[in-house]
């Protein structure tokens, strides 16, 4: 009976740790592709966006390689937005890379984010309840998690579909950045999931 209770309240903890809309943002310390630590506490008073990313998933490559997501980067940087794409692929998983390559990779896709972090250990994404990518996350100024979900409202990986869906991740942060409320504050991720360790 211990066991079981033990257990029980072991799901509970996980299950109720996960980053919810409303909520805190869970802090974090992770490497940059530049072997940077960062950590979300950096950047306090600021608007953070999260990305969690996979350059070998076709629904992150539908996003880059239209221009998609470089555009809605270097958009919200320009209005003072922080960007933090975040890799949580285990080492020898898909999607994982080494701070030189994932350096590469940035360079060849021109990512504009802030910064590219490497969660090796899967802990940040665990602690945010990632499950695929691309899945975003939009945090106020305030450290509040204000929006959480899909990038857009089409669940495609073609990239014609780009042009046909609403940016959900840029309502979010133009809602955030004037001080209103966002709209729609959570949905479903679509993509790939994450390829966590054991």
């Amino acid at each position: 009976m211990k066991k079981v209770c033990f257990l029980l309240l072991a799901i509970t903890t996980w299950v109720h740790a996960a980053a919810e809309v409303g909520e805190p943002a869970p802090a974090f310390t992770l490497p940059s592709c530049e072997s940077k630590p960062i950590s979300l506490s950096d950047f306090k008073g600021k608007v953070v966006v999260l990305e969690w990313t996979n350059h070998s998933c076709p629904f992150v490559v539908k996003h880059y390689g239209t221009g998609n997501m470089q555009k809605l980067q270097a958009d919200a940087t320009a209005k003072g937005v922080v960007w933090l794409s975040i890799c949580s692929s285990a080492p020898g998983k898909q999607g994982y890379a080494a701070p030189a390559e994932a350096m590469k990779a940035c360079t060849e896709k021109n990512s504009a984010a802030t910064a590219y972090l490497i969660d090796e250990s899967g802990d940040t994404g665990r602690a945010y309840g990632a499950k695929r990518t691309p899945e975003m996350y939009v945090i106020n100024a305030d450290g509040i998690v204000v929006y959480q979900g899909a990038i857009d409202d089409m669940k495609s990986a073609d990239p014609a579909d780009v042009v046909k869906a609403k940016n959900l991740v840029a309502a979010a942060i133009e809602e955030t950045l004037a001080g209103k409320p966002v709209s729609t504050p959570k949905t479903e991720a679509y993509g790939c999931s994450i390829k966590y360790g054991n």
